[in-house]
C-alpha cells in the first residue's frame, strides 16, 4: 500500500514515476545497511562494542530484530529497554533502524514466541505435519496467537512513536520472519483441515481474474489445468498436490501478516514489508519453508497482503542476478502486483561490495544488508565499507536520475567478463578489470566478482562509481566516434563534487577507457565529446 508525501518526518514509500522511493526525512533515502545476528540485540552490554564496527563499515541503517518473548515475558507485561537501547545507540551513531518483529514466527519457527504461549498448547495449539505430529510452529489458523501477536505488535508501534517519532529512526518494520511451514507443504491440524475443504475465498478468485494474464507461471498453469475455475475448495482450484497445499498456506500466512501490520500501521503507519526464506531449486513444497512470500507463490501474498508494501528476498543462494530479477516488479503499472527490490538480507561473503554497487545501479533497489554483518574482524578494511562509503556519496544521484532512466549498474565474473548498455547517444561497454591481462591474478581459475554504477548527468557527461572495471563509450550517432574531454577522479561532500587527480594519461591508457582496478573503489567524473 503506497502513500504519497505526509506531514512531518515519518517514512513513508512513494512512487516516483515507475520508481519506488523511501521518503526518509523529507528526502529519498537507499538503506546502506547490515542485519544484526538473531541474538546479537538481545543484549545491550553485548551490542556495545559492535556500534564502533557498524560505525567503521558506513553504514547508515541497522537491521536488528525485537524479540516478542523478551519484549513481553509475561503476558500483557511489557519491556521496552533493548527496543530503547537500539534507538539510542543508532541515534547517536547517527544511523537509522530497520526492526525485525520476532513475533509467531522466525525462520518458520515458533522460537521466539513468548513461554507463556509455547507451553500453553490447549490455548495456542501447534501446527501438525501431515502424520499428525505437532511442530513447534504455531497455526495460523487459531484466533488466540494471532491476538495475542497483534496485541504485542501494536504495544510495539505505540511505543516507537512515542519515543521515536522526532527522530524518526526507524524508517520500516518487518512483520515475522521468513513466514513457512516444515516439514509438510502445510499444516494439518484440525481447524486448517476444516478450512482446506472450504471456497477458497473470493478476494482470491477476484485478484486472480483480475490479474490472469500477469500471473507468475506456477499458480497460473495449476489455475489453468483445472480450467480457471472461479468457485470451489482449493483442489477443485488448483488440483491435488503439493503445489496447492503451499498455495493454500500462502493465502492464510498473508492474511495473517497482513492483519499484524494493518494493526500496527493504524497507530503507527511506517512502512512494512515481509521477508522469504527462498525456495532451493529442485526442492518440493515442505522441504523448504513452504507458503513465505517465495516467489512462484509471490501473487498470493499480493492478494491476501494488500496493507504490506513489499516482498523481500534473503538471498543465501548463488546467482544473485536470478534472485533479484524475481522481486524486482518495478516496472509494473498495476500498484496491487509491483515490487521494488529491498534486500534486508544477504550472505556476507566476498563480492557483496560488487553486488551492491549492480544492485543499486541495475535495479529499483531500495536496500541492500548483509547478515551478521557484526562478524567481521576487521570492519575498516571489509569491501563492503568502502562500497558503501561510496553509495552514501551519490546516493542523491541515484535517487535523481534513476527514475529518469540515467542510471545503469554492472556486475561481472569471469564467466561473464563483459557486458553492454545504451545511455543517451552512447554504447557503454564494461568489462572486467582482469580482461586486461596487466594483473597476474587474471591466470587465476576464478576472478573476485566486480561492480559499478554509470549515472548520466547530462547529455555528455557521466559519472563511474565501482570497483574492478574497465568502461569504454562507443558513439550510436553514425559517422562520429567518441572521446574522452577529461577524466577526474574525485569525491563527494555534502552533494558537492571535489576534483581529484585528472586521469587523462596512463590511468586512461591514454584515452583508451575508464578504469577503476580491482581492489580499488573509486568515483571518476568523465566528460565526453564526439568527432
Amino acid at each position: 500500500m503506497l502513500n504519497t508525501y505526509a506531514q512531518g518526518h515519518i517514512t513513508k514509500l512513494i512512487r516516483n514515476g515507475n520508481y519506488f522511493q523511501f521518503i526518509v526525512d523529507d528526502k529519498p533515502y537507499l538503506i546502506f545497511g547490515g542485519e544484526l545476528g538473531n541474538s546479537s540485540a538481545s543484549s545491550s552490554e553485548y551490542m556495545r562494542p559492535i556500534w564502533p564496527k557498524l560505525k567503521a563499515m558506513n553504514l547508515n541503517t541497522v537491521i536488528a530484530p525485537v524479540y516478542w518473548e523478551l519484549m513481553e515475558p509475561i503476558e500483557g507485561k511489557f519491556d521496552f529497554s533493548l527496543v530503547d537501547s537500539l534507538l539510542k545507540n543508532a541515534c547517536l551513531n547517527k544511523m537509522k533502524l530497520v526492526l525485525l518483529w520476532f513475533g509467531t514466527w522466525k525462520n518458520s519457527m515458533s522460537c521466539y514466541a513468548p513461554a507463556w504461549i509455547k507451553t500453553d498448547e490447549k490455548r495456542f495449539p501447534r501446527s501438525e505435519d501431515v502424520n499428525g505430529i505437532k511442530q513447534e510452529i504455531m497455526t495460523p489458523f487459531d484466533r488466540n496467537i494471532l491476538e495475542s501477536d497483534k496485541r504485542a505488535f501494536v504495544k510495539l508501534m505505540k511505543h516507537i512513536k512515542q519515543t521515536d517519532n522526532k527522530q524518526n529512526t526507524v524508517i520500516t518494520v518487518q512483520v515475522e520472519n521468513e513466514i513457512g511451514m516444515l516439514p509438510s507443504a502445510r499444516t494439518h491440524d484440525e481447524a486448517a483441515n476444516k478450512v482446506f475443504e472450504q471456497a477458497v475465498p473470493l478476494q482470491l478468485i477476484n485478484y486472480l481474474i483480475k490479474h490472469k494474464g500477469a500471473l507468475e507461471p506456477g499458480v497460473r498453469s495449476l489455475w489453468e489445468k483445472n480450467g480457471f475455475k472461479t468457485a470451489g475448495s482449493w483442489e477443485d482450484i488448483f488440483g491435488k498436490g503439493l503445489f496447492t497445499d503451499e498455495i493454500f498456506m500462502a493465502w492464510y500466512y498473508a492474511k495473517y501478516a497482513n492483519e499484524i501490520a494493518a494493526a500496527g500501521k493504524a497507530v503507527y503507519d511506517l512502512p512494512m514489508y515481509v521477508n522469504a526464506a527462498l525456495n532451493r531449486p529442485g526442492w518440493k513444497p515442505g522441504l523448504y519453508p513452504s507458503g513465505g512470500p517465495i516467489p512462484h507463490v509471490m501473487d498470493i501474498w499480493k492478494a491476501g497482503a494488500p496493507v504490506l508494501d513489499m516482498m523481500a528476498p534473503d538471498i543465501y543462494f548463488p546467482d544473485f542476478e536470478h534472485w533479484a530479477n524475481l522481486y524486482d516488479r518495478h516496472e509494473l503499472e498495476d500498484r496491487e502486483v509491483a515490487n521494488p527490490l529491498f534486500i534486508p538480507e544477504i550472505r556476507f561473503e566476498k563480492g557483496d561490495d560488487a553486488k551492491a554497487f549492480f544492485a543499486f545501479g541495475n535495479y529499483n533497489c531500495l536496500s541492500f544488508s548483509p547478515f551478521s554483518i557484526q562478524s567481521t574482524d576487521h570492519p575498516q578494511t571489509e569491501p563492503i565499507g568502502k562500497t558503501y562509503s561510496i553509495l552514501q556519496q551519490i546516493s542523491n544521484l541515484i535517487t535523481t536520475y534513476q527514475p529518469r532512466r540515467q542510471v545503469a549498474g554492472f556486475l561481472l565474473s569471469k564467466d561473464s567478463s563483459t557486458t553492454t548498455d545504451t545511455m543517451a547517444n552512447y554504447r557503454v561497454t564494461v568489462k572486467h578489470d582482469y580482461t586486461l591481462g596487466w594483473s597476474a591474478a587474471a591466470k587465476k581459475d576464478t576472478w573476485p566478482l566486480s561492480g559499478c554504477i554509470v549515472i548520466q548527468v547530462a547529455p555528455d557527461e557521466f559519472y563511474v562509481a565501482g570497483t574492478g572495471v574497465v568502461i569504454t563509450f562507443q558513439s550510436v550517432v553514425p559517422g562520429k566516434r567518441a572521446g574522452f574531454l577529461r577524466i577526474d577522479e574525485g569525491k563527494f561532500e555534502n552533494k558537492k563534487w571535489i576534483a581529484g587527480r585528472r586521469m587523462n594519461g596512463d590511468q586512461d591508457h591514454q584515452g583508451r577507457h575508464v578504469r577503476i582496478p580491482a581492489d580499488d573503489y573509486g568515483i571518476q567524473r568523465v566528460k565526453l565529446y564526439q568527432y
